[in-house]
């Protein structure tokens, strides 16, 4: 048991460390395509030399970022079949469609017209060349859509049923996978890649501020980059509001852990910030929290967008104890019972099994109806206690006041840069107080990006599927000290990836900058 726990670790360590580097590259990609898209259109529109020059430099750094993206994204879904050959079967029919279109259709987009966009400046029309432009952001957030609505199957399971005599679900309605979960987490997602593209933009102008260089393509690019992120920040929030909801609505566990909340209430107010009691166990009478600062029915409001609703915790949730609506106290199925008849559930399968093979229909048939009623808890028959079944409290719980606290800051921080970037007075040209504040934003931003997605994975833990397949029954059968090689092999290659990106990006901006790029153009700049 220990050699199998210590391959779950090591498993989930490896695509974490994936998933994390990858995610540094996709939320620029996604952003950083709109700006460009948005700057070429005012090229277009004005004919001025100025906003060529604008649009040429930060598509170099688009186009070095989603190169190095691209690389990491292809290990990423070479591992499900490495390391999770499981889950892959067990889910393959409705996981991989959606991987498969986003490779074929979404990824032919962007990976066409990105080369138009690169090599077809003077070979093409510039009508032509800008719909290229748009069409490779399109193609970008298409992509992101497919892998996004994969993901959020993992989350809410929909759209399929499972087939007893292949051991596996299949799909029976592809629409379904377009759930709420899946719209607003991919709205979510690419909006957010809209704003870190602009607080990018923002920092990386303000270095050419800093150094007294372009000044004038620093404060357009601000003012372009700006309002994008601005733009993105707004939609981010709104869409983060409705993902909230559902996640009240389909993971509750998830949602009581991103609080730190043990024993809900009517009201229920939400931690503005705090930190949870480590020592603190569900069924025992220890402090939640070692200090915490309420905002008064707040999470009712984010949950339930009703002051009074009753918002479970992880131990009503256990329980199986809810309020509904008229205020009344209501069972629901506790995680005793979600084990027990998980087991039940797997032990249906297993009879369905010998029953096939012995070619007995009417056992078959028999088995089949107990499976069905219940296979909603069919993973729950893999833990041996309830404690199992509960994410870890204190990493989400931190993670999502990273994201909540640092998005807060960045829609201030975008507001404010644009303000300063429109006054005449020059305060941004000349403060250099506030040029490194904007520079030393911009890591701030990743971070405040992977800390959304550690909400969003962390707090679904235990699971792959959620309630259907934990992680430690989706692993492959490989070594524990292969896993571990591995590990350390792509630790090095997307450090050294991470690098050169970092690396070709500086010393193309310090080597641009000596250029100039504030041309002399009569027309309207």
């Amino acid at each position: 048991m220990e050699d199998m726990n210590s391959l779950i670790d090591w498993s989930r360590l490896q695509f974490a460390l994936t998933a994390i580097y990858h995610w540094l590259f996709v939320p620029l990609t996604l952003g950083l395509s709109v700006i460009v898209a948005v700057m070429e259109t005012i090229y277009v529109r004005t004919k001025s030399e100025k906003w060529l020059a604008c649009t040429k430099f930060w598509m170099t750094l688009f186009g070095i970022n989603f190169a190095i993206g691209v690389a990491s994204g292809l290990i990423l879904e070479f591992e499900f079949g490495t390391n999770w050959s499981n889950y892959s079967w067990f889910v393959g029919d409705i996981f991989g469609a959606p991987l498969a279109i986003e490779g074929i259709f979404a990824f032919f987009i962007e990976a066409t017209f990105v080369a138009v966009m690169f090599f077809g400046w003077g070979k093409v029309s510039k009508g032509f060349h800008l719909t290229a432009t748009w069409l490779t952001a399109f193609g970008a957030s298409l992509s992101a859509l497919w892998i996004l609505v994969a993901n959020a199957w993992m989350q809410y399971p929909v759209g399929m049923e499972f087939d007893p005599e292949q051991m596996r679900n299949v799909m029976d309605n592809f629409w379904d996978l377009f759930s709420g979960v899946a719209i607003n987490k991919f709205f979510h997602a690419v909006f957010s890649g809209w704003a870190l593209a602009g607080v990018f933009v923002i920092g990386v102008s303000c270095w050419f501020l800093y150094k007294k260089r372009n000044v004038e393509f620093a404060l357009r690019s601000i003012k372009t980059g700006g309002w994008v992120g601005l733009i993105g920040m707004a939609l981010t929030m709104w869409t983060g509001d409705g993902s909230a909801v559902e996640v009240a609505r389909h993971q509750p566990m998830k949602l009581a852990a991103m609080e730190g909340l043990y024993h809900g209430q009517k009201g229920q107010s939400l931690v503005g910030f705090g930190i949870v009691n480590p020592d603190k166990n569900w069924d025992d009478a220890e402090a939640e929290y070692l200090f915490k600062f309420d905002i008064p029915n707040g999470l009712s409001i984010l949950a339930r967008h009703d002051y009074e609703a009753f918002v479970p915790g992880i131990a009503d949730i256990i329980n199986g104890v809810d309020i509904n609506e008229n205020g009344d106290t209501i069972n629901t199925v506790s995680y005793a019972e979600r084990i027990e008849r998980g087991k039940m559930a797997q032990q249906a399968l297993r009879d369905y099994d010998a029953a096939l093979k012995d070619g007995n229909e009417a056992e078959m048939a028999e088995a089949k109806q107990r499976l069905e009623q219940d296979y909603p808890f069919f993973g729950y028959g893999y833990f041996d206690t309830v404690e199992e079944a509960i994410p870890p409290v204190g990493l989400t719980f931190t993670m999502f006041r990273i994201m909540v606290i640092l998005g807060s800051y960045f829609l201030l921080f975008i507001i404010v840069a644009l303000i300063i970037a429109y006054k005449k007075s020059g305060a941004l040209t000349k403060s250099k107080m506030l040029q490194w504040i904007a520079m030393l934003s911009v890591p701030f931003m990743w971070l405040c990006s992977q800390a959304g997605w550690a909400v969003a994975e962390v707090g679904r833990q235990p699971w792959t599927v959620q309630d259907l397949l934990p992680t430690k029954a989706a692993i492959s059968s490989v070594s524990t000290s292969s896993v571990i090689v591995t590990f350390w092999m792509f630790a090095a290659v997307f450090t050294a990836l991470l690098i050169a990106e970092v690396s070709i990006m500086v010393k193309t901006t310090s080597r641009e900058s000596k250029k100039n790029l504030d041309p002399v153009n009569p027309q309207v700049s």
